[in-house]
C-alpha cells in the first residue's frame, strides 16, 4: 500500500450528526424562521441568471419596494447582512473628502462613522445620550455647522431600543442641499416607515429580523437624488463586491440586458422573496399594529415585574426590541443564561454604549405574540426568584 501523504485527519466533530437545538429567539436577532420561509430555502439550487431566479429578484424588489413604500427603480436587496448594505450605501454616496454628519446614539451610528472615516470621508459627529433621540432642531443645527452632503442615521436603533422619529427629516436635510441616509435593519416591518413620503434618499433593512430570513440578505433602495450623485462621482467605489452599478444592472434596474456580477446567494434570495411575500399578505399596518401592541403588552409586563424600562418617553420605544435596565444587584449573563438553560429562550444583553446596562428583548415578525410576551416574562420572573442576587 502507498503511504498516506496526508497529515491532518479528518476532524472528529464532522463525523458526528450536525446537532441544532430548538430554541425561540427573543432577542435583538436573528429571530426564527418559520416552516414555509425554511421550505423555500431548501429547495434545490437554480443557476443565479437562469429566467426564474431572475424572476424571484424581480419580486423581491417588488416586495422591497413595498415594504420600503417607494417607487424606487433602483431598488434590489444586498448579498449580505445589514452591515454589508451599510457599506455600500456609505461606499456608493461617499467619497474622500465628502462631509458626512452621523447622528449617533447607540452603536450603529458608532459603525456608520468608522466606515465613513476609512473611505477617507470628512465625518462630523451630532451626539445624543443612549436612550435619547435626535429633534429635527438638533438635526438642523448639525446641518448648518457642517454643511455635509450626507446625514446618516438609524431609524431602529437595536441597541437602545430607540425608535427614532423621521418625520420633517427628510425635506430638512434637501433644504440644506444634504441626502438622508436612513438604517431601518431593525425596524422594517415592525414600526410604520415610509420611503417616499418621508423624502429618505437611501434606505436599507435586514432578512433576519421581523422578515424572519436567515441572515445573509439585506433590502436596500436609492432615490433618484441619491442615484443622481452616485452618477457624479469623480471615483469608483472602492468596493466591487458592492458596486451599486454593477448591482443596479444584475438586478434589471437599469434597462439593460443583466449581466453577471457575482454568485448570489440562491436559497437566501428563495427564502427572502417567501419573507416578504408574508409581509405582503399580512399587510403592512396590520404588522406594524401587531408590533406595537405586543411590545405595549412587554412593556407593562416588565413594568409589573418591578423592572425599569430603559427608553422613557413611549412614543420612540423600539416596537421590535425592548431595553429594560439590568436590575440592581444582577449580572446579566446569569439572567440571559438561566433563560437560555432553564426555558431554551434567548434574549440578550447589551451591545456597545449599553453593555451591561439593560437586557434586549425581541418580538420581531412571527415572533411577536401575546404568547411569546407571557412566556420571556414567566421566565424572566423565573430568573428573577433563582438568580443570585448580591443585595438582597
Amino acid at each position: 500500500m502507498a503511504t498516506s501523504l496526508l497529515r491532518v485527519p479528518p476532524p472528529q466533530g464532522l463525523l458526528r450528526p450536525l446537532a441544532v437545538p430548538q430554541r425561540l429567539l427573543l432577542g435583538p436577532g436573528p429571530s426564527n424562521v418559520p416552516p414555509r420561509i425554511q421550505a423555500a430555502g431548501s429547495r434545490q439550487l437554480l443557476g443565479h441568471m437562469h429566467p426564474e431566479v431572475l424572476q424571484v429578484m424581480d419580486e423581491i424588489k417588488a416586495g422591497i419596494q413595498y415594504a420600503f413604500q417607494t417607487q424606487n427603480q433602483l431598488t434590489l436587496a444586498i448579498s449580505g447582512s445589514g452591515h454589508c448594505a451599510m457599506e455600500a450605501a456609505l461606499f456608493n454616496l461617499l467619497e474622500h473628502g465628502d462631509p458626512v454628519l452621523v447622528a449617533i446614539n447607540g452603536i450603529w451610528g458608532q459603525r456608520a462613522a468608522d466606515i465613513a472615516r476609512r473611505l477617507g470621508a470628512n465625518v462630523y459627529e451630532l451626539l445624543k445620550a443612549p436612550g435619547k433621540y435626535f429633534t429635527l432642531q438638533d438635526i438642523e443645527q448639525g446641518l448648518v455647522q457642517h454643511k455635509p452632503s450626507v446625514l446618516f442615521i438609524t431609524h431602529g436603533e437595536s441597541s437602545t431600543g430607540v425608535l427614532q422619529p423621521l418625520e420633517g427629516l427628510g425635506e430638512l436635510c434637501h433644504r440644506h442641499d444634504c441626502l438622508l441616509l436612513v438604517d431601518a435593519v431593525a425596524s422594517l416591518g415592525g414600526a410604520p416607515i415610509f420611503m417616499d413620503q418621508q423624502e429618505i434618499d437611501v434606505l436599507y433593512s435586514g432578512s433576519q429580523k421581523v422578515l424572519n430570513s436567515p441572515p445573509g440578505s439585506a433590502p436596500i433602495s436609492f432615490s433618484e437624488r441619491a442615484r443622481e450623485k452616485m452618477l457624479r462621482r469623480k471615483t469608483k467605489p472602492l468596493s466591487f463586491y458592492l458596486d451599486v452599478g454593477w448591482l443596479a444592472n444584475y438586478w434589471g434596474c437599469d434597462g439593460e440586458p443583466r449581466r453577471y456580477h457575482h454568485t448570489a446567494p440562491i436559497n437566501s434570495f428563495f427564502s427572502l422573496r417567501e419573507g416578504l411575500a408574508m409581509l405582503a399578505e399580512l399587510g403592512l399596518e396590520s404588522s406594524w399594529e401587531r408590533h406595537r401592541a405586543n411590545c405595549a403588552q412587554l412593556c407593562q409586563g416588565l413594568l409589573d415585574l418591578g423592572l425599569e424600562l430603559f427608553v422613557k418617553e413611549e412614543k420612540v420605544r423600539l416596537p421590535t426590541i425592548t431595553t429594560v435596565r439590568v436590575p440592581e444587584g444582577y449580572n446579566w449573563k446569569d439572567i440571559t443564561a438561566f433563560l437560555m438553560d432553564n426555558h431554551a429562550m434567548e434574549i440578550a444583553g447589551g451591545l456597545g454604549p449599553t453593555v451591561g446596562k439593560v437586557l434586549r428583548i425581541g418580538l420581531m415578525g412571527c415572533n411577536s405574540t401575546s404568547g411569546n410576551v407571557d412566556r420571556v416574562l414567566r421566565a424572566l420572573q423565573d430568573a428573577l426568584s433563582h438568580c443570585h442576587c448580591s443585595r438582597l
